[in-house]
Protein backbone atom coordinates (compact mmCIF):
# COMPACT_ATOMS: atom_id res chain seq x y z
CA UNK A 1 0.00 0.00 0.00
CA UNK A 2 1.33 3.45 -0.93
CA UNK A 3 0.59 7.07 -0.23
CA UNK A 4 2.13 10.28 -1.48
CA UNK A 5 3.46 12.86 0.93
CA UNK A 6 2.30 16.33 0.12
CA UNK A 7 -1.34 15.53 -0.52
CA UNK A 8 -1.98 16.55 3.09
CA UNK A 9 -1.20 19.77 4.89
CA UNK A 10 2.19 21.41 5.13
CA UNK A 11 1.93 21.05 8.90
CA UNK A 12 1.81 17.25 8.68
CA UNK A 13 4.96 17.17 6.58
CA UNK A 14 6.68 19.46 9.08
CA UNK A 15 5.59 17.18 11.91
CA UNK A 16 6.94 14.15 10.04
CA UNK A 17 10.30 15.85 9.56
CA UNK A 18 10.59 16.86 13.22
CA UNK A 19 9.47 13.44 14.47
CA UNK A 20 12.00 11.50 12.40
CA UNK A 21 14.82 13.85 13.36
CA UNK A 22 13.98 13.53 17.05
CA UNK A 23 13.87 9.71 16.88
CA UNK A 24 17.20 9.64 15.05
CA UNK A 25 18.80 12.02 17.55
CA UNK A 26 17.98 9.88 20.56
CA UNK A 27 19.90 6.85 19.27
CA UNK A 28 23.63 6.30 19.43
CA UNK A 29 25.60 3.98 17.14
CA UNK A 30 26.07 1.62 20.08
CA UNK A 31 22.28 1.40 20.49
CA UNK A 32 21.95 -0.17 17.05
CA UNK A 33 25.18 -2.17 17.00
CA UNK A 34 27.24 0.23 14.86
CA UNK A 35 30.87 1.13 15.60
CA UNK A 36 31.63 4.64 16.83
CA UNK A 37 33.83 6.55 14.39
CA UNK A 38 35.26 9.71 15.88
CA UNK A 39 33.52 12.66 17.49
CA UNK A 40 30.12 13.74 16.17
CA UNK A 41 29.01 17.33 15.82
CA UNK A 42 25.42 16.42 16.68
CA UNK A 43 24.05 13.61 18.85
CA UNK A 44 22.34 10.57 17.42
CA UNK A 45 22.58 8.57 14.24
CA UNK A 46 23.46 10.04 10.87
CA UNK A 47 20.95 9.87 8.04
CA UNK A 48 23.14 7.47 6.10
CA UNK A 49 23.20 5.11 9.09
CA UNK A 50 19.42 5.08 9.35
CA UNK A 51 19.12 4.51 5.61
CA UNK A 52 21.60 1.62 5.78
CA UNK A 53 19.83 0.02 8.74
CA UNK A 54 16.47 0.34 6.95
CA UNK A 55 17.86 -0.98 3.66
CA UNK A 56 16.81 2.07 1.64
CA UNK A 57 18.71 4.70 -0.32
CA UNK A 58 20.20 7.70 1.46
CA UNK A 59 18.62 10.17 -0.95
CA UNK A 60 15.21 8.63 -0.51
CA UNK A 61 15.45 8.64 3.31
CA UNK A 62 16.66 12.27 3.22
CA UNK A 63 13.61 13.22 1.17
CA UNK A 64 11.37 11.35 3.61
CA UNK A 65 12.87 13.18 6.57
CA UNK A 66 12.55 16.49 4.74
CA UNK A 67 8.87 15.85 4.08
CA UNK A 68 9.29 15.88 0.30
CA UNK A 69 6.39 14.87 -1.96
CA UNK A 70 7.37 11.26 -2.46
CA UNK A 71 5.50 7.95 -2.59
CA UNK A 72 5.72 6.09 0.73
CA UNK A 73 4.87 2.43 1.20
CA UNK A 74 4.01 0.72 4.47
CA UNK A 75 6.94 -1.66 4.02
CA UNK A 76 9.30 1.31 3.91
CA UNK A 77 7.70 2.78 7.02
CA UNK A 78 8.10 -0.59 8.77
CA UNK A 79 11.78 -0.67 7.83
CA UNK A 80 12.35 2.87 9.08
CA UNK A 81 10.45 2.06 12.27
CA UNK A 82 12.71 -0.91 12.89
CA UNK A 83 15.86 1.10 12.16
CA UNK A 84 14.80 3.85 14.57
CA UNK A 85 13.68 1.35 17.26
CA UNK A 86 10.15 2.78 17.37
CA UNK A 87 7.66 1.21 19.76
CA UNK A 88 4.08 0.39 18.71
CA UNK A 89 2.73 3.84 19.62
CA UNK A 90 5.54 5.64 17.79
CA UNK A 91 5.15 3.44 14.72
CA UNK A 92 1.42 4.16 14.60
CA UNK A 93 2.23 7.88 14.85
CA UNK A 94 4.69 7.60 11.96
CA UNK A 95 2.01 5.86 9.85
CA UNK A 96 -0.43 8.69 10.49
CA UNK A 97 2.10 11.41 9.70
CA UNK A 98 2.88 9.65 6.43
CA UNK A 99 -0.82 9.43 5.53
CA UNK A 100 -1.33 5.74 6.29
CA UNK A 101 -3.69 3.94 8.63
CA UNK A 102 -1.65 2.39 11.47
CA UNK A 103 -0.95 -1.31 11.18
CA UNK A 104 -3.39 -3.59 12.96
CA UNK A 105 -2.54 -4.98 16.35
CA UNK A 106 -1.43 -8.62 16.31
CA UNK A 107 -4.28 -11.09 16.17
CA UNK A 108 -5.32 -12.34 19.57
CA UNK A 109 -7.46 -15.34 20.35
CA UNK A 110 -10.79 -14.86 22.04
CA UNK A 111 -10.59 -14.83 25.80
CA UNK A 112 -13.17 -16.55 27.95
CA UNK A 113 -11.77 -15.39 31.27
CA UNK A 114 -11.83 -11.86 32.64
CA UNK A 115 -8.64 -9.84 32.10
CA UNK A 116 -6.83 -8.57 35.14
CA UNK A 117 -7.79 -4.97 35.83
CA UNK A 118 -5.06 -2.39 36.51
CA UNK A 119 -5.38 -0.90 39.97
CA UNK A 120 -5.62 2.66 38.68
CA UNK A 121 -8.69 1.68 36.61
CA UNK A 122 -10.31 0.10 39.66
CA UNK A 123 -9.48 3.23 41.67
CA UNK A 124 -11.07 5.48 39.03
CA UNK A 125 -14.31 3.50 39.23
CA UNK A 126 -14.36 3.49 43.02
CA UNK A 127 -13.53 7.20 43.32
CA UNK A 128 -16.40 8.09 40.96
CA UNK A 129 -18.83 7.18 43.77
CA UNK A 130 -21.46 8.18 44.68
CA UNK A 131 -21.94 8.16 40.91
CA UNK A 132 -22.25 4.73 39.28
CA UNK A 133 -19.25 3.55 37.25
CA UNK A 134 -18.20 0.22 35.79
CA UNK A 135 -15.64 -1.40 33.48
CA UNK A 136 -16.32 -3.42 30.32
CA UNK A 137 -13.89 -5.40 28.18
CA UNK A 138 -13.64 -5.30 24.37
CA UNK A 139 -16.66 -7.61 24.08
CA UNK A 140 -18.71 -5.32 26.37
CA UNK A 141 -18.56 -7.86 29.19
CA UNK A 142 -18.92 -6.57 32.75
CA UNK A 143 -15.68 -6.73 34.75
CA UNK A 144 -16.08 -4.45 37.76
CA UNK A 145 -18.43 -1.82 39.19
CA UNK A 146 -18.61 0.35 42.27
CA UNK A 147 -21.19 0.15 45.07
CA UNK A 148 -23.61 2.48 43.26
CA UNK A 149 -23.84 0.03 40.35
CA UNK A 150 -24.86 -2.74 42.74
CA UNK A 151 -27.54 -0.46 44.21
CA UNK A 152 -28.96 0.23 40.73
CA UNK A 153 -28.74 -3.22 39.18
CA UNK A 154 -28.09 -5.65 42.00
CA UNK A 155 -25.15 -8.01 41.80
CA UNK A 156 -24.04 -8.12 38.17
CA UNK A 157 -22.31 -11.41 37.21
CA UNK A 158 -18.78 -11.16 35.91
CA UNK A 159 -18.60 -11.45 32.11
CA UNK A 160 -22.29 -10.58 31.81
CA UNK A 161 -22.49 -8.78 28.46
CA UNK A 162 -24.35 -5.54 27.84
CA UNK A 163 -25.76 -7.33 24.79
CA UNK A 164 -27.26 -10.21 26.78
CA UNK A 165 -30.46 -8.17 27.04
CA UNK A 166 -31.28 -9.58 23.60
CA UNK A 167 -31.25 -13.12 24.94
CA UNK A 168 -33.67 -12.93 27.88
CA UNK A 169 -35.53 -10.22 29.71
CA UNK A 170 -33.91 -11.28 32.95
CA UNK A 171 -31.22 -9.71 35.09
CA UNK A 172 -29.83 -6.15 35.22
CA UNK A 173 -31.22 -4.99 31.86
CA UNK A 174 -34.72 -5.62 33.23
CA UNK A 175 -34.32 -2.27 35.02
CA UNK A 176 -33.88 -0.47 31.68
CA UNK A 177 -37.38 0.62 30.64
CA UNK A 178 -36.21 2.02 27.31
CA UNK A 179 -34.35 -1.11 26.21
CA UNK A 180 -36.32 -1.47 22.98
CA UNK A 181 -35.65 2.10 21.87
CA UNK A 182 -31.96 2.02 22.78
CA UNK A 183 -31.27 -1.40 21.21
CA UNK A 184 -30.64 -0.10 17.64
CA UNK A 185 -28.07 2.40 18.90
CA UNK A 186 -26.50 -0.26 21.09
CA UNK A 187 -26.00 -2.63 18.15
CA UNK A 188 -24.69 0.17 15.93
CA UNK A 189 -22.12 1.16 18.56
CA UNK A 190 -21.06 -2.45 19.05
CA UNK A 191 -20.56 -2.90 15.28
CA UNK A 192 -18.30 0.16 15.26
CA UNK A 193 -16.32 -1.24 18.21
CA UNK A 194 -16.03 -4.71 16.64
CA UNK A 195 -14.50 -3.18 13.51
CA UNK A 196 -11.49 -2.18 15.61
CA UNK A 197 -10.61 -5.89 15.91
CA UNK A 198 -11.28 -7.36 12.44
CA UNK A 199 -9.14 -10.46 13.08
CA UNK A 200 -10.54 -11.33 16.50
CA UNK A 201 -12.68 -14.48 16.20
CA UNK A 202 -14.31 -13.70 19.55
CA UNK A 203 -16.53 -11.07 17.93
CA UNK A 204 -17.72 -13.44 15.21
CA UNK A 205 -18.57 -16.04 17.84
CA UNK A 206 -20.48 -13.50 19.94
CA UNK A 207 -22.45 -12.17 16.96
CA UNK A 208 -23.26 -15.73 15.84
CA UNK A 209 -24.53 -16.67 19.31
CA UNK A 210 -26.68 -13.55 19.61
CA UNK A 211 -28.06 -13.90 16.08
CA UNK A 212 -29.00 -17.54 16.59
CA UNK A 213 -30.90 -16.86 19.80
CA UNK A 214 -32.30 -13.38 19.18
CA UNK A 215 -34.22 -12.47 16.00
CA UNK A 216 -34.21 -8.86 17.20
CA UNK A 217 -30.41 -8.76 17.33
CA UNK A 218 -30.09 -10.56 13.98
CA UNK A 219 -32.42 -8.03 12.35
CA UNK A 220 -30.53 -5.02 13.77
CA UNK A 221 -27.13 -6.50 12.95
CA UNK A 222 -28.19 -7.10 9.34
CA UNK A 223 -29.01 -3.40 8.94
CA UNK A 224 -25.27 -2.57 8.95
CA UNK A 225 -25.77 0.62 10.97
CA UNK A 226 -22.68 2.06 12.71
CA UNK A 227 -22.44 4.65 15.46
CA UNK A 228 -19.28 5.81 17.20
CA UNK A 229 -19.94 7.92 20.26
CA UNK A 230 -18.77 8.02 23.85
CA UNK A 231 -21.82 9.97 25.03
CA UNK A 232 -25.40 8.98 25.67
CA UNK A 233 -28.23 8.67 28.14
CA UNK A 234 -29.07 5.78 30.45
CA UNK A 235 -32.48 5.48 32.09
CA UNK A 236 -32.96 3.13 35.04
CA UNK A 237 -36.28 2.16 36.60
CA UNK A 238 -35.46 1.29 40.21
CA UNK A 239 -38.06 -0.45 42.45
CA UNK A 240 -37.37 2.00 45.32
CA UNK A 241 -35.79 4.98 43.60
CA UNK A 242 -38.16 5.28 40.67
CA UNK A 243 -37.04 6.66 37.32
CA UNK A 244 -33.34 7.62 37.33
CA UNK A 245 -31.79 9.40 34.34
CA UNK A 246 -28.03 9.55 33.80
CA UNK A 247 -25.65 11.12 31.34
CA UNK A 248 -23.37 8.33 30.11
CA UNK A 249 -19.72 8.89 29.21
CA UNK A 250 -17.56 6.01 28.01
CA UNK A 251 -13.82 6.46 28.47
CA UNK A 252 -11.19 4.35 26.71
CA UNK A 253 -7.94 3.89 28.63
CA UNK A 254 -5.03 4.61 26.27
CA UNK A 255 -2.67 2.19 28.05
CA UNK A 256 -5.35 -0.53 28.09
CA UNK A 257 -7.39 -0.07 24.86
CA UNK A 258 -9.43 -3.23 25.51
CA UNK A 259 -11.08 -1.60 28.54
CA UNK A 260 -14.08 0.74 28.55
CA UNK A 261 -14.88 2.71 31.70
CA UNK A 262 -18.53 3.80 31.77
CA UNK A 263 -19.26 6.80 34.00
CA UNK A 264 -22.85 7.74 34.86
CA UNK A 265 -23.66 11.29 35.95
CA UNK A 266 -27.16 12.22 37.21
CA UNK A 267 -29.07 14.26 34.63
CA UNK A 268 -29.77 17.76 36.02
CA UNK A 269 -33.41 18.63 36.52
CA UNK A 270 -34.59 15.04 36.91
CA UNK A 271 -34.19 14.63 40.66
CA UNK A 272 -31.89 11.70 40.01
CA UNK A 273 -29.00 12.96 42.15
CA UNK A 274 -31.08 13.28 45.31
CA UNK A 275 -32.89 9.97 44.79
CA UNK A 276 -29.58 8.21 44.20
CA UNK A 277 -28.19 9.68 47.43
CA UNK A 278 -31.24 8.44 49.29
CA UNK A 279 -30.85 4.98 47.84
CA UNK A 280 -27.18 4.83 48.80
CA UNK A 281 -27.82 6.10 52.32
CA UNK A 282 -30.56 3.52 52.97
CA UNK A 283 -28.73 0.57 51.40
CA UNK A 284 -27.88 -2.07 54.04
CA UNK A 285 -24.17 -2.34 54.84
Amino acid sequence: MTTTLGAESEQRRDDLRDFLRSRRARLSPQDVGLPTSGRRRTPGLRREEVASLAGIGLTWYTWLEQGRRITVTTSILDAVSSALRLDDVEQAHLYRLAGHTPARAPRRAARSSAPRLPQHVVSLVEEWAPGPAYVLDRYWRYLHGNAAVEVLFGEVPKLHSCLDGFLARQGPHQALPEWESMAPSLVAEFRSDAARYPDDPGFAALVRRLSEHSPAFARLWAQQEVRDTALGEKVVEHPRGGRLVFQRTTVRIADHPDLHVVLLLPQPGTGTRQRLRTLLSTEPT
